[in-house]
């Protein structure tokens, strides 16, 4: 059954989901916004492949070793996600006795999106961009392999969804959609714009022009630091307008207390 979703606002914008009786979506804790009194609201650590019975077995050793199981697995899962700096509870809602109202929203002010999957291909996301999804939709971490995550900082840890039905994410300012097909196969971007991406997609980091005299000045000057991501092949890329490092850096200043002066990426302050 297909999430009766409407993403609705400007600048801040929110998901509204109509769920049908018996029909669940979740979010990572901190996104919900409001519901109606029909729909009901329960707290998980698990995600939902590790949130439901066990499969084969009553009482004895083999209904022991399945809740074993299934807590190691919920344990796993919590530990993972907070290695990654995510939320380490779900919150899942569920309608009863009729249809019923639950509304979600990102964090930051910006656009949020309805991805559909139909099982075929995951979706990447940057940390943060998850915000809710139907229950047959699995939510999961992607470590990047060292190198090109520890280069990127963004690029290091991303969420990835499978499976299928609709997740809804968010992002800072305004979305474009490009594919790397369309401009040669390959685009190069600052590494905070990069919201989502499609299964199929590679994603890495390169520095920013070589060790010579113009490769220190972008770094320096050009408020890209060392590192730009790169994504190559066919298919869809969400990018926003807004890092939470630019809009950090804006606030700061507006309070006084902005140390970067003239040089941008590689000495730029960070908040916080």
């Amino acid at each position: 059954m297909t999430l009766q979703q409407e993403i609705v606002g400007n600048a801040m914008q929110m998901a509204v989901v109509n769920l049908h009786p018996g029909q669940t979506v979740y979010c990572e804790a901190g996104k919900f916004l409001f519901k109606t009194t029909n729909v009901t609201m329960e707290t998980r650590l698990s995600g939902p492949n590790g949130g439901g019975q066990s499969q084969g077995g009553g009482g004895g050793m083999g209904g022991m070793g399945g809740m074993l199981r299934q807590a190691m697995g919920t344990a796993m899962q919590a530990g993972q996600r907070m290695l990654a700096g995510e939320s380490l509870a779900f919150q899942y809602f569920s309608a009863q006795g009729g249809e019923g109202t639950v509304g979600f929203a990102g964090v930051l002010p910006g656009e949020m999106r309805a991805l559909e999957l139909n099982g075929t291909r995951a979706w990447f996301a940057e940390k943060d961009a998850f915000v809710a999804a139907e229950s047959t939709v699995e939510f999961g971490i992607a470590f990047q392999g060292g190198r090109t995550g520890m280069s990127g900082g963004e690029g290091f840890i991303l969420e990835k969804f499978t499976g299928h039905g609709t997740v809804i994410i968010a992002g800072a300012g305004n979305f474009i959609d490009l594919n790397p097909a369309d401009f040669g196969g390959r685009i190069e971007v600052d590494t905070g714009c990069v919201v989502a991406f499609e299964e199929g997609i590679q994603y890495g980091v390169q520095r920013v022009g070589g060790l010579n005299r113009q490769g220190l000045m972008n770094a320096v000057f050009g408020g890209e630091g060392l590192s730009l991501a790169t994504l190559e092949g066919n298919g869809r890329v969400i990018l926003q307008s807004l890092t939470i490092e630019s809009l950090a850096n804006a606030l700061k200043k507006a309070q006084g207390g902005d140390k970067q002066g003239p040089t941008g990426g590689l000495f730029s302050t960070h908040a916080g």
